[in-house]
């Protein structure tokens, strides 16, 4: 792996997931999907341990920052969690960002998982310290509603076993615009990925494989949202792109109104590839993306491969 990058270690069975909510708390109409996800998440050999903040709510909509901060810092400074598992996403990640001891979480590190706005912190965690984090199912949503034999599957063969080589399918597959290419994987939810923008938690996305999903995304929002990665020089530095489930999409009748056919439309001229999975996303069975591993896109063969190991 190169230098600045670094992997956390694989989960053992009978190893602690420790629960956060970095975002939205977890509300008292919730506590069905929590028991489900734990369930889970024992059912696979593991143990929970929520984060003693999972319901905080001190500003009313949530904690506040320092306080959601306290609880990562102290599951990552807890030599009995083996993992962070966030709850759920939410609105106000970003929130944390000042408040997070990156000298801590870089020497002690652990596996930590999320999706949605937790995209904010996958990314800057990555950024700020090296430390590959894991864009998969979080308790919730992920694994506290109905789950299928592959996002189960995927969630052992990445955190237990550390599986290399092509990532398997969750629904068909599409090629948008051929090649191949490698990378690093960044990414997650374009909206939260964009409130990293202007600050010092940015990834570097030079040479990047850049993923992306989304919800409820109308296709002027879409527009806006990419038209800012393109001013920003984003696509000037990636190397290709791999889109995840749009939920809210299914309905759109008019391609080019997609997320994959505005992407294309503002790439016009540019040779990255571009691959569009149902792997990945809002509402559908996830597979997990270690953020800062590097990986292959083959568009033509319509696979997406992890190339180095991202647990030790």
């Amino acid at each position: 792996m190169a230098e600045g990058f670094f992997a956390p270690r694989r989960l053992r069975p009978g190893a602690v997931f420790g629960v956060a909510a970095p975002s939205t708390p977890v509300g008292p109409q919730q506590h069905a999907q929590l028991r489900q996800g734990i369930a889970v998440i024992q059912e696979l050999g593991f143990e929970v341990r929520p984060a003693p903040g999972l319901a905080g709510a001190a500003l009313g909509y949530a904690a506040s920052g320092a306080e959601k901060a306290a609880d990562l810092n102290a599951l990552f400074a807890d030599p009995a969690i083996d993992a962070v598992i966030c709850a759920q996403g939410g609105m106000t990640a970003n929130a944390c960002l000042p408040f997070l001891d990156w000298a801590l979480i870089r020497t002690h590190p652990k596996p930590f998982i999320g999706i949605s706005d937790i995209t904010v912190l996958l990314n800057a965690i990555t950024t700020r310290t090296g430390l590959i984090t894991f864009h998969g199912d979080d308790l919730l949503w992920g694994l506290g509603r109905t789950t299928t034999a592959y996002n189960r599957g995927e969630f052992v063969a990445a955190y237990a076993q550390g599986r290399l080589g092509p990532i398997p399918a969750n629904r068909p597959r599409a090629s948008l615009r051929g090649g191949v290419a490698e990378g690093r994987l960044w990414g997650g939810n374009l909206t939260a990925l964009l409130k990293l923008a202007g600050t010092p938690y940015w990834p570097d996305l030079r040479g990047a494989l850049l993923f992306l999903e989304e919800i409820d995304l109308a296709p002027d929002r879409c527009d806006c949202m990419l038209t800012q990665l393109e001013q920003m020089g984003v696509f000037d530095q990636i190397t290709g792109v791999v889109i995840g489930y749009v939920d809210g999409q299914d309905g759109i009748l008019t391609p080019e109104h997609t997320l994959g056919g505005i992407l294309l439309r503002l790439t016009v001229g540019r040779r990255f590839p571009i691959l569009k999975t149902e792997d990945f996303g809002h509402n559908c069975p996830n597979t997990v993306l270690p953020i800062g591993a590097r990986a292959r896109l083959d568009a033509d063969a319509l696979e997406l491969s992890l190339l180095e190991p991202y647990v030790v």
